[in-house]
């Protein structure tokens, strides 16, 4: 049976327990898995992500983290030191410094990660909100933000992972994570994503990681859906 830890699912879910069921279905085909707010936010739902890591898989913490830097430092120190492999924060300098202090505070091995734009947002979804940049134009700025604060990696759309990775590589951080979202297998529904890929495409592009969530969790059969995702990347380097 084939497995890629590129690949990690969402477990998008209304419970813990559905969520559980999840893991259970797709079995040793999947080693990573993201847990969203919905989850984390339930009784249970962090012990839920540290279940998962006794259970030999990693398990990113999408918490998004934002707020002033010293709260930020406070909740990254304590999530680190919970057990967690990734975490997410938002990709503001003030935001990513707090962070980092609290991940090293802890001496853990969480990798942290910054959100630079939501992948369910558009041009015209920035100009709304204020902003004077193109999606691309933010991501490239708030890239050497991350990559001036220390961060370990950051979360953007497949479109612009091969800046991402240019970028990492000119500040000597061949290491540099990308975790996408908006992954969409070949003919899948985009649903209220914006700017999206397909797994092989996301990989060929410079994406370390992938993040699937809907068109394996919604499928009919979660572990086929899976396992043809892994097939697809079959061969590409890691």
């Amino acid at each position: 049976m084939l497995t890629d830890p590129r690949l990690i699912i969402g477990l998008d879910l209304p419970s813990i327990d559905a969520a559980r069921a999840m893991v259970d279905r797709i079995g040793a085909t999947v080693s990573a898995y993201k847990i969203g707010l919905t989850l984390l936010a339930r009784p249970g739902g962090v012990a839920f992500a540290h279940e998962l890591r006794a259970r030999g898989k990693m398990v990113f913490q999408d918490w998004k983290l934002h707020d002033i830097g010293a709260q930020v430092e406070g909740a990254a120190r304590a999530v680190a030191e919970g057990g967690c492999d990734l975490l997410t924060v938002h990709a503001e300098p003030q935001v990513m410094r707090g962070a980092v202090r609290g991940r090293d505070a802890a001496g853990s091995g969480t990798k942290l990660l910054a959100v630079t734009v939501l992948t369910s947002l558009s041009d015209a979804d920035l100009a709304e909100l204020g902003y004077g940049f193109s999606a691309a134009d933010l991501v490239e700025r708030r890239v050497r933000q991350a990559l001036d604060c220390g961060v370990d990696g950051v979360v953007s759309s497949p479109l612009e992972a091969a800046r991402v990775r240019a970028l990492a590589h000119e500040a000597g951080r061949p290491d540099f994570l990308i975790v996408t979202p908006g992954v969409r297998p070949e003919g899948a529904d985009k649903g209220d994503q914006q700017r999206t890929a397909t797994p092989r495409a996301a990989l060929e592009a410079g994406a370390t990681h992938l993040v699937v969530a809907r068109p394996v969790v919604a499928a009919d059969n979660p572990l086929t859906a899976a396992s043809a995702i892994v097939e697809s990347i079959d061969g590409i380097a890691l």
